[in-house]
């Protein structure tokens, strides 16, 4: 039997990029097995493109980090090339909307460090002197995107691997994986190794090794083709006259990307609805291989992109591609620990795993290494779906995906396909009084509500068509009340002996009083936001925790991993409760008229838990809110959730009860400054930097990552985050709009909204600096707008309102 901390199963791009940046790393006992040769998934037939295009900075840095990787240091660090061509690259576009999602991720790469230009018609034909620019509105340039060659780059990583000590089992297909006491034990066909990590990096087969593993993989093998044309006259006259390379051009309207290849071009089509392959299963025979061609599927396609470059024409077909590349729901890729398996980690899933696969080899090395990942992980995090991501659910989603893979990307975006996956107790209720739903971690939420039957939300740049809806529910909110369906919350009870020594090691708060709601805030070892929590401590043996719907499966790791430690029961409850959110002046007159309970500040005061009978239902009951309101959340039994919604109704209607969504609260919550997690609460800041540093009591108490955690709050580097309002933008604003002062980015928006209790439009951002800067801009949509610190939050900055002091029923018809 063979030994090894950590077993990479899969010899593509992303698995031997693990094991070249574990041994960087100083893991060198490592081995790589491989059921063919290296790259005889999907990287030996891929195109190789590269860019650092995209709309979220942890991806756009998996890809940068690939394109350094390639162009720069393997050469020189083992002296082989891998084929890099600095090419450069462009996507152009006839859509104004397609436009403006130029200039997100422009203005994103200022902050970010990349160099991504919205271009010009007329600057297009100069870079690419094949290209027809008829109707084109413009594009975005990449002068240091390229290609590389997928096989030499990937044998390159394989050298500087073995040079550092790391083995590699080629020929070796894994037949087995499992469990036995603190190790895994992977059966190959040659041996059986030992190993204390394992990771799923099998691509095309990461479903098969994943059942292996327990688990449910979320990926889908699609069905990519791309063209590779005989040599075009008009390349060979640009090489006989040494002209630089073409760039690489893509139009997403029309699917499709061309690259020059020798004297040659490559164009690579995405169809709308692209065929999956081997949904349950790769045939075990399956390697190095390819499928035939079918291009009738793509003659459209094809079509639209010879009449944008017609020397597509030139040079008729010398061989057509045809093999899988698997997408997950979303096209990004899984990396990170395994939900619920210790020791177990993905990397895989990846439909762009040469240009992403560098990178994310060096991502999850940090992570595997370090405890933590390097930056903000949602996007990218395996644990983003949960069990409710079942077969059915994967093959829509990827087929989506796939057809979407140059979708315009806008703000509030609700796609359609697989919904319904999971619903509240109150799903019905909800459509019924005319939510339009978007989906949260498989959950369907109402949005905002429409009085129009079969309403939805019209994607696109600009003032959303949701606004006069939205405003109207905050006013229910705030002069009157309203009701919310917040059950998407994850939901964890903690219930032994050492519920409070549990706590008190949970993050970086605190541990509340019994009948009391604390927040805190569990911190990665280098004290970045890991989770944020919710506490209510019903007594001494017992606590209930909630937290961001999307983090779920996350938090329930962290807590069962910490729960090891104590003589403590964890119970993930989030399926078992519905809940329910009583928010505005009239919510106390509501409530007391459906309980008997003593709702009065004196027995039921801000900040504190009660249990409380509603509908013949036993109901924890916070009073809290994260709108900034008097008000209640109410946890439910989900089979009691729907009699106590109504009960609520039938008290309020008098009072002119209404009803909120996410994006009225998103609005309400930027009113008073608070924060998100996922968005403004990250991995790479901690709670000081975000702006919570009320929220830290250290104490004597022991947490992870409380040495890094008090060692940054007093570094002059650290970063910070302050509330802003922005004038004569009209636009919500949204992640990622840079913030400039004297044309340099210092900052960055996490979130935005309009808040229409205040006239204010609001972001909150983050700064490289402890001191935000106290005049600036900040770039919408290619745009500069006037933009000033708020030193205090615009509304009820006392918190008179949520301590009811000025909270008092408000009669029907005071809408404001």
């Amino acid at each position: 039997m063979d030994q090894a901390q950590v077993v990479i199963i899969g010899g593509g791009a992303m698995g031997v990029s693990l094991l070249y940046h574990l041994v960087k790393q100083g893991w060198s006992d490592v081995i790589l097995v491989e059921k063919n040769d290296l790259t005889h998934g999907s990287t030996w037939h891929a195109a190789g493109l590269c860019t650092h295009f995209s709309h979220n900075p942890t991806i756009q840095m998996l890809r940068a980090t690939s394109v350094r990787l390639y162009r720069d240091i393997l050469p020189k660090e083992t002296g082989d090339s891998c084929g890099f061509h600095r090419s450069g690259a462009m996507r152009v576009t006839r859509s104004a909307d397609r436009m403006a999602e130029f200039a997100h991720v422009a203005g994103l790469s200022k902050f970010t460090g990349f160099d991504l230009r919205v271009i010009t018609p007329e600057e297009i034909a100069e870079l690419h002197p094949l290209a027809q620019v008829d109707g084109l509105l413009g594009g975005i340039h990449e002068p240091d995107d390229g290609h590389v060659d997928p096989t030499l780059a990937t044998n390159a990583m394989a050298k500087g691997a073995r040079q550092g000590g790391a083995r590699i089992m080629r020929q070796n297909p894994v037949h087995a994986i499992r469990r036995e006491g603190g190790s895994w034990l992977v059966e190959t066909a040659k041996t059986t190794i030992r190993t204390r990590h394992v990771v799923n990096a099998a691509g095309t087969w990461g479903w098969e090794i994943g059942r292996m593993m327990g688990l449910n993989i979320p990926s889908v093998p699609m069905l990519h083709q791309y063209l590779v044309t005989d040599t075009v006259p008009a390349v060979a006259a640009r090489i006989a006259a040494g002209l630089p390379e073409l760039p690489i051009i893509r139009d997403p309207e029309e699917s499709w990307y061309v690259r020059q290849e020798r004297d040659g071009l490559i164009l690579g089509p995405y169809e709308r609805h692209a065929p999956p392959w081997s949904i349950d299963g790769v045939p075990p025979e399956f390697g190095a291989e390819l499928l035939p061609p079918d291009l009738d599927r793509i003659e459209s396609i094809i079509e639209a992109a010879m009449a944008r470059i017609p020397a597509l024409g030139d040079g008729g077909v010398k061989s057509v591609v045809n093999g899988p590349i698997t997408y997950t729901p979303d096209a990004n890729p899984l990396i990170g620990p395994a939900y619920g398996l210790d020791g177990a980690w993905l990397l895989t899933g990846s439909s762009m795993g040469v240009m992403e696969g560098g990178g994310a080899g060096w991502f999850l090395a940090h992570w595997m290494t370090h405890g933590a990942p390097p930056m903000e992980c949602h996007a990218i995090d395996s644990r983003r779906f949960g069990a409710w991501a079942d077969r059915d659910y994967r093959v829509e989603k990827a087929i989506e995906a796939y057809g979407l893979q140059y979708g315009i990307h806008y703000p509030r975006e609700e796609r359609p396909a697989a919904r319904n996956r999971r619903l509240t107790p109150l799903h019905d209720l909800m459509l019924e009084r005319g939510a339009v739903m978007g989906a949260v971690h498989g959950w369907e939420r109402p949005n905002w509500f429409s009085d129009r039957p079969g309403d939805a939300s019209e994607p696109g740049f600009g003032a959303p068509d949701w606004q006069p809806h939205v405003r109207r529910e905050v006013a229910a909110a705030t002069d009157r009340v309203a009701l919310s369906d917040i059950s998407v919350f994850a939901k964890f009870m903690v219930e032994g002996i050492d519920t409070l020594g549990f706590l008190a090691a949970l993050g970086a708060n605190r541990v509340p009083r019994i009948g009391r709601i604390g927040l805190t805030h569990a911190l990665t070892p280098q004290g970045g936001v890991h989770s944020e929590f919710t506490v209510s401590l019903l007594d001494n043996t017992r606590a209930f925790l909630t937290s961001a719907a999307g983090a779920e499966e996350r938090d329930h790791d962290l807590l069962r991993e910490l729960a090891l430690n104590f003589d403590v029961t964890l119970r993930n409850v989030t399926e078992d409760y519905g809940a329910i959110a009583v928010m505005g002046p009239g919510s106390r007159a509501v409530l007391s008229r459906v309980t008997e309970t003593n709702l009065s500040d004196a027995a039921f005061p801000w900040l504190s838990v009660r249990r409380i009978k509603v509908a013949e239902a036993d109901v924890m009951a916070l009073r809290m809110s994260y709108i900034g309101e008097l008000g209640w959340e109410l946890h439910i039994p989900r089979d009691r959730t729907k009699a106590v919604f109504l009960a609520l109704e039938q008290a309020g209607r008098d009072l002119g009860l209404g009803y909120y969504g996410a994006f009225a609260a998103d609005s309400m919550r930027l009113e008073k400054g608070y924060r998100a997690w996922g968005s403004d609460l990250v991995t790479e800041r901690t709670p000081h930097e975000a702006g919570l540093g009320a929220l830290v009591s250290p104490g004597d108490r022991r947490f992870a990552g409380r040495e890094a955690l008090l060692k940054i709050q007093s570094s002059p580097d650290r970063w910070s985050m302050a509330l802003v309002a922005i004038e004569g933008c009209e636009q919500p604003p949204f992640f990622g709009h840079p913030a400039m002062v004297g044309g340099q980015p210092v900052g960055v928006v996490t979130s935005g909204a309009q808040g229409y209790r205040t006239g204010l439009t609001l972001a909150l951002c983050y700064f490289r600096s402890p001191v935000p800067p106290t005049k600036m801009t900040i770039e919408i949509l290619g745009r500069d707008y006037p933009a000033r610190i708020l030193n205090d939050v615009p509304f009820d900055p006392a918190n008179r309102r949520v301590r009811s002091v000025l909270a008092s029923p408000v009669p029907a018809g005071s809408l404001s």
